[in-house]
């Protein structure tokens, strides 16, 4: 007998919006994630959802865009899964911060950072006086399609050196 259910979680989001799942283990976590994001892109835009997985077990909401904080809870929300965090993001990319993020103390676990559709593997416990949910990892994207051919292979290096990643 299976004494646990899985489930599938869509990350509900704009077509081309990047966002960051993780998780951290303390309620200063949504503070810490704050700063980091700040200071590596002051100009940045985010909203990020913090589930809590003890004590009050609240979602924890911070950012500086009203509207990336409506998607950032609604996610957590979704998700519901103890000590997970989501950042959602407007000009800037997961590789602008991705390194900081990392860094925060807090912080144990990265699942993705993508602009990819993207659905989260729940598990949750059947049982009655059982401890909550948990991620098992995510769904990122599409299945490739092949191997990149040469006219590929320099799309690629074209495009980096293009958005300014490459010299």
């Amino acid at each position: 007998m299976q004494d646990f259910n899985l489930e599938l979680v869509e990350i509900d989001k704009p077509e081309d919006m990047n966002f960051i799942l993780g998780q951290t283990h303390f309620i200063k976590s949504v503070e810490d994630l704050y700063e980091a994001m700040i200071n590596s892109v002051p100009t940045a835009k985010f909203g990020i959802a913090f589930c809590e997985a003890s004590g009050a077990c609240k979602i924890r909401v911070e950012g500086n865009d009203n509207e990336l904080k409506k998607i950032a809870q609604k996610n957590a929300n979704l998700i519901g899964a103890g000590h997970s965090f989501i950042i959602f993001m407007k000009d800037c990319f997961p590789l602008n911060v991705l390194n900081a993020i990392k860094n925060v103390p807090e912080v144990c676990k990265i699942f993705c950072a993508t602009a990819n559709p993207t659905k989260v593997v729940i598990v949750q416990s059947k049982l009655e006086n059982e401890i909550g949910r948990g991620i098992l990892g995510v769904i990122d994207g599409f299945k490739p399609k092949g191997v990149e051919d040469r006219e590929e292979i320099n799309w690629r290096k074209n495009f980096l050196r293009d958005i300014g990643y490459k010299r």
